[in-house]
C-alpha cells in the first residue's frame, strides 16, 4: 500500500495480510475514492474491504499500520465457477465469472441483476462507466457486449435494491379493475376476476372479466389510470378469449380498435371503438352464436384479411371462417341476429387438437394452423372465400397437408407465412419447446417440408417473433418473446442479448405485451397476480435517443474449435464479385457456425452466424463441405444414360452440402443454397445472425447465403436388456462373400461413449432418376469405418458398407474421385477412400463397385416413392422433437400377419449392394426401411427379403508405419504434370510425410470380359515418397496441399509453408507464429485470381494467415 506524505513523498507501509479467500486471487479492484477495494477468487466468492483511517491528520504523522484499519465489509456468493474480474463503487459491485454470468450487487449484498449472454468458458473482463451507466463485458467467445443499465432490463428491481444514479425511464403500475377491486378469498364460477388482457398501444389496455365485462384502462401515468366500461356480453357469460385489431381511419386519422370477444355460451361479440383524447367512443357492437355452450375457445383476427373476416376455434380442432364485413361497417348500433352469420368455410380438423394460432394468405391461397399438441396443418384457402361480393355458400375445407410433431409434444404458439418464391412458401413457427422452426410449403407437391430450426436456450417457451421496421438510423432487429420459468423475457436474436426481464410467475396467467419501434426503449408488459394487474412500462422517446451498439465485437464459439472448412466461393450468389470468405466451424459445445472474413485491405472478421447445434449438444469433431455434384455413368449398368458420355460430368445446377459429425455418433447434414434476387427477402429476418454492428459498412460482402438444416442420422436405440459383449461385429461366410452382422448382444448405443472422429463425403447424381445420393464415410472411435448413403431429396439414410479391417481407430478420412478418361477400359469412374489411423498407417479402399451397385439398386427399388420422410431434429429438451419410429418392412409385414416371432437383430436402416450368386443386383439381400405412418392408413409395398447384411470391403492398399504414432491429418491433391496424386500427412511424431501414387487398371491382364469391366483389378502404385522427420517441434495437427505448395500447423503454434518439388521432394519455404493456443485443424483457400493463399487455423480461437507466392512461381 502506498501512502503519500508532505515531507518524504511516497512511503510503502505494510499494513497486514488478509487471509479470507480459500483459493487463488484473480483480481483486486479499488473504488474511485480509494476508500474500499474488492477481491475475487477461484473459491467463487467476492469480498469487499473498507479502509478506516483513525487519525484525521494522517498525512502529518508517521505512517503506521496502527493508523489504518482494513475491515471486511461484504462477502458475495452466487457464481457457480471462478470469478475473473470485478468492479466496485460506493453504491454497487459488479463481478464476472467463468460461469458466463455478470452479476450486479447492491452494497447490502443482494443480487440486483444477472446477465448471462456470453457462451463457453466464461467472462474474462468487465468495465462500468458511471456517466453513461454502461456495463461492458468480454469473454472467451470473442464477444464484447454492452449492457444498458438504464433500459428495461431493470424493470423488476424493487425499491430497496435500486442503485443510486440510475435513471430508469420506466413505470410500474399495480391496478385493479373496478368490478374486481376488493374481492379476496376463494373463487368460484360466479366470482369476478380478470380473464383476458390485451394492449392496443402503450397507454391503452383492454381487460375482460369472468362476468362478461370489457373495460378499457387509459394509462397516462401511475397516479392517473382512467377506467371506461365498454360493454357487458349477453347473459353475463364469462369471456373466454379476446383478440384486438387496431386500424386507422383514412379521414380522421383516429385509431379504431375492433375487439372480438368469445364467451362461455359460444357467442362472439364484435365491438368497434374510436379513440379520442377524452374517452373511447363505442361505434358498433353485435353478437352471434358461433358454437354451443363451452365449445368456443378461440377468436382470431388475421392481418391479411384485415377486419372483414374472423376465425373461431373449438376444442376438437375445427376452424370456422366468418364474414362480418357488411355488418361491421353498417350504421346500426347493435345487431343481434345469428341468422345473418352463416360461416363462410369450415376447416375440418387433422389431428383433433385445439387450434392455438393461425395465419392465412389469400394471395397464396393457403391457411396454416398450429394446434395444442405441436402439429401444423395446411388448408387450401381460395380467394373466393374473402371476395367482397362473393355469394358463396358454406364450404367444407379439408387439410391438404400436415406435419406431425412440428414442436414435439409442445403447443404451437405462433405461425407466420413469410414472403414466397416461385415454387414454395416460407413458414416459421414458434412453440412451447423454446424453438423457432422453419418450413417450406411446395406449391406443386403441396407438401410441408421442414428445413431449419433455432433453439433459444434462454427461453423455455417462445410466444412469438417480433421484427421492428428498419429506419434510416438503425437496421432492423428480430426479437423472441417468451417465458423461462417464472420470468417474461424479450430476447434480441441478432445480438444474443436480453432486452427485458420481468418476474411474473410464468405464462399460465392472463398477460399481454406491446413493443414499439425500438424495443430497447419502448416495451410494455402486463400480467395478473393476486387479482391485481401489474404493468411494467418502459417507454422513452426515441428521437433523442442514440442507440449504442450492443455487440462491439462479434460472438464466436465459446469453447475449443475441433474442425473447420472453407465454403467454396462458387457457392456464393455472385462469386466473381464476392470479397469475403466463409468458413464453417465445429466446436466442443456442439454448435456449427458460419463465419465470414473480409479479404482485401481491411482483412477482418465481419460476421458469425450460428447455423445450428448437434442433437443434445454433442461435440462436433469433424466437418466436410461438398462443393460439387457429379453425374456418374457406368456402361455395364442397365439404366439408360440419356446420352451422357462416359466419365464424370459436373452438374451446373448444384446442391452444396455441409456434413458435421461428432460425439454420440451424431451425423448432421446441412444444405447451403445461394439466395437469388427472388428469395433473398425471404431470409431478411436474420434469425441466425449474431452481429449487426457492421452491416451498413459491408456493401461488397456477399451476405446472400441461405443455410438450412437437412437431416440428422443417429444409430438406432437398441433394447436396454441387450448385454455388453466383447465382439462388436460377427463375420459370416456365405459362399465367397464375407459380410458383417450386428451382434444381438451389443451394448446400448445410446449409453456408450463412441463418437465419430472424421468424415468425408461426395455427391453423385443419378443419370435417370431425379435423385442425388450423398455418400458419406465416417470413422468411429470403436475402430469402425462405415460408408452411408443419403438419398436426396427424400432424406433417407442407408448403410452401404463396412470398411475393414481396422485394428486402431481412424483419425482422418479423405476421398478421391478419378475421372474415367484416365483409363482405357469401360469400367467407369473410380471412387477411393484414404484413411489415417492411430497406429500410424494409411489405408486405401476402392468403393467403385459398391457405389455402382447401390445406384443400380436405387433405380430398381425406388424407396423414396413409398417412404414418408417428414421429420425434424430432436431438440433434446423434453419433447420428442418429431422423432420418427423406423421399422423394417419385413417386420411390419410380420406384425400385420400376426407373426410375433422375434426379429433377427438386423440393422433396420441398411441396404446391401454387394453381388450375390443368385442375384447380381443384390436385391435379394436388400432390406429397405419404411416409416411407420402416424395415421391408420398403411401403404402396402412389395416385401424385401429378411436379410439386411452389410458388405465388408477390404482395402486395396495399406501403408504401415508411415508415422510412429497417430496420423492426425491428411490431404490429397491431383498433380497435373505427371497425372498422379499427392498425399501428404502429419502425425504425433512431429513428422510430415509425402507420397505420390497412381491408380492403375490392369486391362492388359488375361481376364474374362466380365472381369475386364470390374474394378477389382485396380492397383495403387507408389511413385515416390519423402519424409521430413522434425517438421514441427510438437505434434502436427493440420495439413493441406495443392501439389505446388503445402501448409501445416502443430501444437508448437507455427504455420509452416512447404515448397513441393519434383520427385517427391519438399522443403520449408517460410513459417509464421500464430496466436491460437492448441491449434487442432487447418484449411486453405487458394485465390487463383489474386494469387494468394488464405490459411485458417483453429483451436482455442481462429486466425487467418495470408500467403503470397513469389512472382516467379
Amino acid at each position: 500500500m502506498e501512502i503519500g506524505t508532505a515531507s518524504s513523498g511516497i512511503l510503502h507501509v505494510h499494513l497486514g495480510r488478509l487471509k479470507e479467500h480459500e483459493g487463488s486471487i484473480f483480481r483486486i479492484a479499488w473504488s474511485s475514492d480509494g476508500s474500499k477495494f474488492m477481491s475475487v477468487s477461484d473459491d467463487r466468492s467476492a469480498r469487499v474491504w473498507t479502509l478506516s483511517f483513525k487519525s484525521q491528520g494522517f498525512a502529518n504523522h508517521t505512517a503506521s499500520h496502527d493508523n489504518v484499519e482494513i475491515i471486511p465489509k461484504l462477502t458475495l456468493f452466487g457464481h457457480s465457477a471462478r470469478i475473473w474480474d470485478c468492479y466496485v463503487s460506493d453504491s454497487m459491485v459488479i463481478t464476472a465469472g467463468e460461469d458466463c454470468t455478470c452479476c450486479i450487487w447492491g452494497m447490502d449484498g443482494k443480487l440486483i441483476k444477472m446477465f448471462k449472454e456470453h457462451i463457453g468458458r466464461g467472462i474474462w473482463r468487465c468495465l462500468f462507466d458511471p456517466s453513461s451507466l454502461l456495463v461492458v463485458t468480454a469473454g472467451f467467445d470473442s464477444a464484447i457486449k454492452v449492457h444498458h443499465l438504464c433500459n428495461s432490463i431493470f424493470h423488476d428491481i424493487v425499491d430497496d435494491k435500486k442503485v443510486s444514479g440510475l435513471n430508469y425511464d420506466s413505470e410500474i403500475f399495480v391496478v385493479s379493475s373496478p368490478s374486481v377491486s376488493g374481492q379476496y378469498g376463494p373463487l368460484d364460477s360466479k366470482s369476478e376476476y380478470v380473464r383476458c388482457l390485451h394492449f392496443a398501444e402503450e397507454n391503452v389496455l383492454y381487460v375482460a372479466t369472468n362476468n362478461g365485462y370489457l373495460r378499457q384502462a387509459k394509462l397516462s401515468n401511475i397516479e392517473d389510470v382512467r377506467w371506461t366500461k365498454i360493454i357487458q356480453v349477453t347473459e353475463k357469460a364469462p369471456v373466454i378469449c379476446m383478440d384486438v385489431l387496431t386500424t386507422y381511419s383514412n379521414l380522421s386519422l383516429n385509431r379504431e380498435d375492433i375487439i372480438a370477444l368469445g364467451d362461455g355460451r359460444g357467442n362472439v361479440t364484435i365491438v368497434r371503438l374510436t379513440s379520442s383524447s377524452s374517452e373511447p367512443k363505442l361505434d358498433l357492437s353485435f353478437t352471434w352464436s358461433a358454437e354451443k355452450d363451452r365449445q368456443l375457445l378461440g377468436v382470431y383476427w388475421c392481418k391479411a384479411l384485415e377486419c372483414s373476416h374472423i376465425f373461431t376455434a373449438d376444442p376438437r380442432g375445427v376452424l370456422k371462417l366468418w364474414n362480418i364485413r357488411n355488418v361491421l361497417f353498417s350504421s346500426t348500433d347493435i345487431i343481434n341476429a345469428p341468422q345473418m352469420f352463416p360461416p363462410v368455410a369450415v376447416f375440418e380438423p387433422s389431428f383433433g387438437a385445439r387450434i392455438m394460432c393461425l395465419d392465412a394468405s389469400p394471395e397464396e391461397e393457403i391457411l396454416i394452423a398450429g394446434d395444442k399438441k405441436g402439429n401444423i396443418t395446411a388448408y387450401p384457402f381460395p380467394k373466393i372465400l374473402v371476395l367482397h361480393d362473393s355469394g358463396l355458400m358454406q364450404q367444407k375445407m379439408l387439410p391438404c397437408c400436415r406435419f406431425k410433431g412440428a414442436h414435439g409434444i409442445s403447443s404451437v404458439t405462433s405461425v407466420h407465412i413469410e414472403d414466397s418464391t416461385s415454387d414454395h412458401i416460407e413458414i416459421h413457427t414458434t412453440g412451447g419447446d423454446g424453438c423457432i422452426c422453419f418450413f417450406k410449403y411446395g406449391r406443386i407437391a403441396q407438401k410441408i417440408e421442414f428445413f431449419g430450426m433455432r433453439q433459444v436456450k434462454e427461453l423455455g417457451t417462445i410466444q412469438s417473433i417480433y421484427t421492428n421496421l428498419a429506419s434510416e438510423s438503425q437496421s432492423s432487429s428480430t426479437y423472441a418473446i417468451g417465458f423461462t420459468s417464472a420470468d417474461f423475457i424479450i430476447w434480441d436474436l441478432e445480438n444474443e442479448t436480453k432486452m427485458a426481464q420481468v418476474s411474473c410467475g410464468g405464462w399460465r396467467r392472463p398477460y399481454s405485451y406491446y413493443l414499439g419501434t425500438v424495443p430497447e426503449y419502448q416495451n410494455c408488459f402486463a400480467f395478473v397476480k393476486d387479482h391485481d394487474i401489474h404493468i411494467h412500462r418502459h417507454w422513452a422517446p426515441t428521437h433523442d435517443k442514440k442507440l449504442l451498439a450492443q455487440v462491439l465485437h462479434l460472438q464466436f464459439h465459446g469453447r475449443e474449435v475441433h474442425s473447420l472448412c472453407f465454403i467454396n466461393p462458387a457457392s456464393h450468389s455472385d462469386p466473381e464479385n464476392s470479397s469475403d470468405l466463409l468458413i464453417a466451424t465445429g466446436c466442443e459445445d456442439g454448435t456449427v457456425r458460419l463465419t465470414g472474413f473480409l479479404t482485401g485491405s481491411s482483412g477482418k472478421w465481419h460476421s458469425s452466424k450460428l447455423l445450428g447445434e448437434h442433437v443434445g449438444g454433442s461435440a462436433v469433431r469433424a466437418t466436410c463441405f461438398i462443393p460439387e455434384t457429379y453425374t456418374v455413368t457406368y456402361n455395364s449398368c442397365n439404366y439408360s444414360s440419356n446420352g451422357i458420355s462416359d466419365g464424370i460430368a459436373v452438374e451446373k445446377d448444384e446442391t452444396f452440402l455441409l456434413i458435421s459429425v461428432g460425439s454420440k455418433q451424431v451425423l448432421t447434414t446441412w444444405i447451403l443454397q445461394p439466395r437469388n434476387a427472388e428469395n433473398r427477402q425471404v431470409y431478411s429476418s436474420g434469425l441466425d445472425i449474431d452481429s449487426k454492428q457492421n452491416s451498413r459498412n459491408l456493401e461488397n460482402v456477399d451476405s446472400a447465403m441461405s443455410f438450412q438444416w437437412l437431416t440428422t442420422h443417429m444409430p438406432p436405440k437398441l433394447p436396454r436388456n441387450r448385454l455388453k459383449s466383447g465382439h462388436i461385429k460377427q463375420r459370416v461366410e456365405e459362399g465367397n462373400f464375407s459380410v458383417v452382422q450386428p451382434n444381438m448382444d451389443v451394448m446400448d448405443h445410446m449409453e456408450n461413449d463412441w463418437r465419430y472422429l472424421s468424415v468425408t463425403a461426395f455427391h453423385l447424381k443419378h443419370p435417370v432418376l431425379r435423385l442425388t445420393v450423398c455418400f458419406v464415410a465416417v470413422a468411429c472411435s470403436d475402430a469402425t469405418v462405415v460408408l452411408r448413403a443419403l438419398l436426396l431429396p427424400s432424406r433417407l439414410w442407408f448403410d452401404v458398407a463396412f470398411l475393414v479391417p481396422h485394428a486402431s481407430p481412424v483419425l482422418v478420412l479423405r476421398h478421391i474421385i478419378i475421372n474415367a478418361s484416365h483409363y482405357k477400359d469401360d469400367a467407369g469412374d473410380r471412387y477411393l477412400i484414404a484413411s489415417g489411423s492411430t497406429d500410424g498407417s494409411i489405408t486405401f479402399w476402392n468403393l467403385t463397385e459398391t457405389i455402382h451397385g447401390f445406384m443400380q439398386l436405387i433405380s430398381e427399388t425406388q424407396p423414396h416413392m413409398s417412404i414418408d420422410y417428414q421429420k425434424r431434429p430432436r431438440t433434446g429438451r423434453g419433447s420428442q422433437g418429431g422423432r420418427l419410429r423406423w421399422r423394417s418392412l419385413s417386420y411390419a409385414s410380420k406384425k400385420r400377419d400376426g407373426d410375433m416371432s422375434s426379429s433377427d437383430g438386423s440393422n433396420p436402416g441398411s441396404l446391401n449392394t454387394a453381388e450375390n450368386s443368385s442375384e447380381a443386383s443384390g436385391v435379394e439381400n436388400t432390406q429397405i426401411v419404411v416409416h411407420e405412418a402416424s395415421d391408420s392408413s398403411k401403404t402396402e409395398m412389395p416385401s424385401s427379403t429378411q436379410s439386411c447384411d452389410i458388405p465388408e470391403l477390404r482395402p486395396m492398399h495399406s501403408l504401415s508405419g508411415v508415422h510412429q504414432s497417430g496420423v492426425n491429418c491428411l490431404h490429397i491433391s491431383f498433380s497435373t504434370p505427371d497425372k498422379s496424386y499427392c498425399i501428404i500427412s502429419g502425425g504425433d511424431d512431429q513428422s510430415v510425410q509425402r507420397f505420390n501414387f497412381r491408380v492403375i487398371s490392369s486391362e492388359d491382364c488375361l481376364t474374362t470380359p466380365a472381369r475386364l469391366n470390374s474394378h477389382d483389378n485396380d492397383t495403387l502404385k507408389i511413385l515416390y515418397q519423402h519424409k521430413v522427420a522434425s517438421a514441427h517441434s510438437a505434434a502436427v495437427k493440420g495439413i493441406w496441399t495443392d501439389g505446388t505448395w503445402s501448409f501445416s500447423t502443430g501444437l508448437d503454434q507455427r504455420v509452416r509453408c512447404w515448397k513441393m518439388g519434383l520427385a517427391g521432394q519438399f522443403t520449408e519455404y517460410s513459417h509464421a507464429i500464430i496466436s491460437v493456443p492448441e491449434p487442432e485443424t487447418l484449411d486453405v483457400f487458394h485465390d487463383r485470381a489474386k494469387r494468394k493463399y488464405h490459411i485458417a487455423v483453429a483451436g482455442r480461437g481462429m486466425q487467418m494467415v495470408e500467403f503470397s507466392p513469389p512472382e516467379d512461381d
